[in-house]
């Protein structure tokens, strides 16, 4: 049995074929006629991304098929002609808000009967959403999950040939990420581009759905991503944000022996003024060989994302995040003693089943001990298929929300009074856009991850410049430029 499972793992875990690529681009040859027949017109297409940058990653894949079979970007979902929501399983409502959303593209349907609508992405990797979609909605024609974005051309081809609905979706568990290279990407205006280095995960978190609906881990070959990191330089690009569930988990499985520090150290060796960003870091992996690399960098961001979930022992271990609050403070002190000015990020759950008030207060008392930058904060949400989700959860929603708040209280303070001792200080700030707040203001980003406003007449976005700030709010920085 071991060995027929390894087996699948590694069939499924192939690079797909240059043979099967080929035949997608046919497909895409195809569909540019076929298209112009159904509708009429060059087609416009509108895609909708719902959750992580992952998603947002997947969303430029997916536009960049659709130009290349003839289709133009929609300004609007009303102009649109083909309609593809990109959706997210993390939380359940996020799908409820999903399911509303697609119910309302019903009379979008009805004025233009000729219009395609999909859906695609995890939530499309449950067999009970899907069953309900196929149930509720018959006006979408073509539903995909994670694992089959590469063969867009070819589902859609089906459709346009005459079948009347086209669903491609399995269950993820115990399966990895076919890797596609080489797929036209509409990369997002801007200064920052993603560059996904790494797919699915192992670590199986009690609370997390994405193994299940995204797979096992799977890495793309440093040749590859360094490919796609010159393309993305090339293009003038002046940020790039490597993307993976863990990050710090990258190389497992490549026949070449290379760990994330080496990847990161190669990319970093890239000609051109850039900086490199990375998320998602789990801390069972992070290193002090990773963290000896940032501090002595002079790319990569002093800016470091550590979701540690919950600050009590008892609740990582039933979370399975396999650390402990030790390890976790252990690696935020080394940091902070390499780079004085490393900020941090991180993700926490609040209310995961059986949590109490004790436990609550060790994350309240170890947020307030790393003085994160800033914390992206949910209330635990019961995930169909989770070990989690089978747990006694006897404490009340109200009393949740109620921990949230504090929770939030905390950080907002921690923010102002870290913000305003920052007054004073000059950074180093890639320029993004116009501030959307103040006419002849520009907006950017620090290496630690604040946005910053400050006036400017001759800076364009893609600029470093010089900004000493001048007053330090909850969640931005004011400041003006150094001559």
């Amino acid at each position: 049995m071991l060995n027929t499972q390894t087996k699948q793992r590694e069939d499924a875990s192939a690079v797909v074929s240059r043979e099967e690529m080929m035949r997608q681009w046919e497909m895409a040859g195809q569909n540019r006629q076929l298209l112009i027949h159904r509708m009429g017109h060059p087609p416009r297409a509108w895609v909708k991304t719902f959750g992580c940058q992952g998603n947002v990653a997947d969303s430029e894949k997916i536009m960049g098929m659709l130009i290349d079979m003839g289709c133009e970007p929609a300004l609007d979902e009303k102009q649109a002609d083909i309609i593809l929501y990109n959706t997210c399983a993390i939380r359940e409502n996020a799908q409820v808000r999903l399911l509303s959303m697609v119910g309302e593209l019903k009379r979008l349907k009805q004025a233009n009967p000729n219009m395609i609508i999909g859906l695609c992405g995890c939530m499309m990797q449950q067999e009970a959403v899907v069953r309900q979609i196929r149930n509720s909605f018959p006006f979408v024609e073509l539903i995909f999950g994670t694992h089959v974005l590469h063969r867009l051309p070819q589902l859609l081809n089906r459709l346009l040939c005459g079948e009347h609905r086209v669903v491609d979706c399995f269950e993820g568990e115990g399966r990895a990420n076919p890797i596609a290279e080489h797929l036209p990407i509409r990369r997002t205006d801007g200064v920052q581009a993603s560059l996904q280095i790494m797919y699915g995960c192992d670590n199986f978190c009690s609370y997390c759905i994405v193994p299940y609906v995204r797979g096992r881990e799977v890495s793309r070959e440093p040749d590859q991503i360094l490919r796609e990191a010159k393309e993305i330089l090339a293009m003038g690009y002046k940020e790039i944000l490597l993307l993976g569930q863990n990050v710090n988990s990258y190389g497992k499985g490549l026949a070449e022996p290379i760990n994330f520090t080496e990847l990161l150290r190669r990319i970093e060796a890239l000609d051109g003024d850039f900086r490199i960003r990375f998320m998602t870091s789990h801390p069972k992996d992070c290193t002090r060989e990773l963290i000896d690399l940032i501090a002595q960098s002079k790319k990569i961001c002093h800016n470091i994302h550590l979701p540690v979930q919950s600050g009590s022992d008892r609740v990582l271990g039933q979370m399975n995040r396999r650390y402990t609050r030790e390890h976790y403070l252990s690696l935020i002190s080394y940091a902070k003693e390499k780079m004085p000015d490393v900020t941090f990020t991180t993700d926490i759950i609040v209310g995961f089943p059986g949590e109490t008030y004790e436990d609550f207060l060790q994350t309240l008392s170890l947020c307030q001990e790393v003085r994160y930058q800033c914390m992206f904060t949910f209330i635990y949400s019961p995930r169909p298929g989770t070990r989690a989700a089978s747990m006694p959860d006897p404490v009340p929603y109200k009393e949740k929300t109620k921990r949230l708040n504090e929770l939030i209280a905390a950080q907002h303070q921690i923010s102002e009074e870290d913000n305003r001792a920052r007054e004073g200080c000059i950074e180093r700030v890639l320029v993004e856009k116009p501030s959307e707040h103040h006419e002849g203001w520009m907006s950017g980003r620090c290496e630690n991850g604040m946005i910053v406003t400050f006036p400017a007449e001759k800076v364009q976005p893609g600029d470093f410049v010089q900004v000493r700030i001048t007053r330090g709010l909850r969640s931005e920085y004011e400041g003006e430029l150094v001559k």
